[in-house]
């Protein structure tokens, strides 16, 4: 496929999309499973069969659908595997991390198809140009492929790349979880949050949205991968705290307000701890920080806090405001929550404001 069609693909037919992603979300758990079976044991075959089958399935039902970017990035995996299948290279924890992120791209394509939204993002040119590199490299090559496809689509180098082997061919021992693997455990993290007051359902969805959007619109300047774990961390801290505090319905006490200044600093320590989320950590952290230095926990200056806090502090302020006059109605709760976001110079970095507007301004007009 040629980069334009990576980056905006034809929809074809918005049914047989539908079709499409019906299946794949099916297929998901099943090559999730086989390929944690595969870490464990690499050379049972049946399994090998099984995971050639889910991706050989996924490539011909894209086919079939002409969803073209299923195909493009289904069929190199296939490749692989059945390469794998003929013991031409052997299965590698790198190489599992290629097909579990492979796989999360196309699932966040799909739902970003599905929902007429950009995928630009997701550095699809880069994932299929690497997997049909991958899909024909020699085996004394395939480690390094490996670690230079999953850096150059998630901007990180796996942490398993310092530990591959000298001599070549050798096949990793052991592997931490890919960047894709972290972003569905920080996903599920703020789904359990969500879970705790009905008021809270799709909130994550619709923070990812407006962060990713908003970031966009101003030219990428923060990596998506870190916007995207701070969004679903960033209020994650709050269940460390006593419910009684952070789902109080009347007005908080000063102590409330005392512990509920806490939950940045729980949810960045989450980060902090995990290798290369350090940047998420920080944004986590200061995402309650204002440029007048009126916010908390440091009183940070507008040119302390990094570009990721500033846009986190915006959408979570509108996804806040709308709640809070839902009972006016969709139309009359987005009205004022823009106004109010507009209206507050002194809380929000002007700069982030003007992309966010954009990305409103957007979704009003369709």
């Amino acid at each position: 496929m040629d980069v334009n069609a990576l980056l905006q693909p034809r929809i074809r037919d918005a049914e047989a999309l539908r079709e499409f992603v019906d299946d794949f979300v099916d297929q998901v758990p099943t090559i999730e499973r086989e390929v944690a079976r595969l870490k464990a044991d690499p050379h049972d075959k049946t399994v090998v069969a099984n995971l050639f089958r889910a991706l050989h399935n996924i490539k011909g039902n894209a086919a079939i659908c002409k969803v073209e970017l299923g195909v493009a990035i289904a069929h190199p995996i296939e490749t692989l595997l059945a390469r794998v299948r003929a013991d031409e290279i052997e299965f590698s924890d790198l190489l599992a991390e290629v097909i579990l992120l492979a796989t999360d791209r196309l699932e966040l394509s799909l739902e970003a198809l599905s929902a007429g939204r950009a995928i630009n993002q997701l550095k699809l040119p880069e994932l299929v140009g690497a997997l049909e590199s991958l899909a024909g490299a020699d085996k004394h090559t395939l480690n390094e492929r490996s670690v230079g496809l999953i850096e150059a689509v998630t901007g990180f180098r796996p942490v398993a790349a310092a530990r591959v082997l000298k001599s070549r061919g050798s096949v990793i021992a052991r592997s931490t979880e890919s960047v894709a693997s972290d972003l569905r455990f920080f996903r599920s993290l703020a789904l359990q949050f969500e879970s705790r007051s009905p008021l809270f359902e799709g909130r994550s969805k619709r923070l990812l949205h407006f962060a990713l959007e908003s970031n966009s619109a101003a030219g990428q300047p923060v990596a998506p991968a870190q916007l995207e774990a701070a969004v679903y961390m960033h209020d994650v801290g709050m269940m460390l705290l006593p419910e009684s505090v952070w789902l109080k319905v009347e007005r908080l006490s000063d102590e409330d307000k005392r512990q509920m200044r806490g939950h940045p600093a729980l949810g960045a320590g989450l980060l902090e701890r995990m290798d290369g989320w350090q940047e998420a950590a920080q944004m986590v952290a200061q995402h309650h920080e204002m440029p007048d230095g009126g916010g908390y926990p440091l009183g940070l200056g507008a040119e302390e806090i990094c570009a990721g806090a500033k846009i986190l502090a915006i959408v979570d302020a509108f996804e806040s405001v709308t709640l809070k006059h839902s009972h006016r109605g969709q139309s009359r709760s987005l009205v004022r929550a823009i106004a109010e976001i507009n209206a507050c110079d002194n809380q929000f970095a002007p700069e982030w404001i003007a992309s966010f507007n954009i990305v409103v301004r957007k979704m009003l007009e369709a």
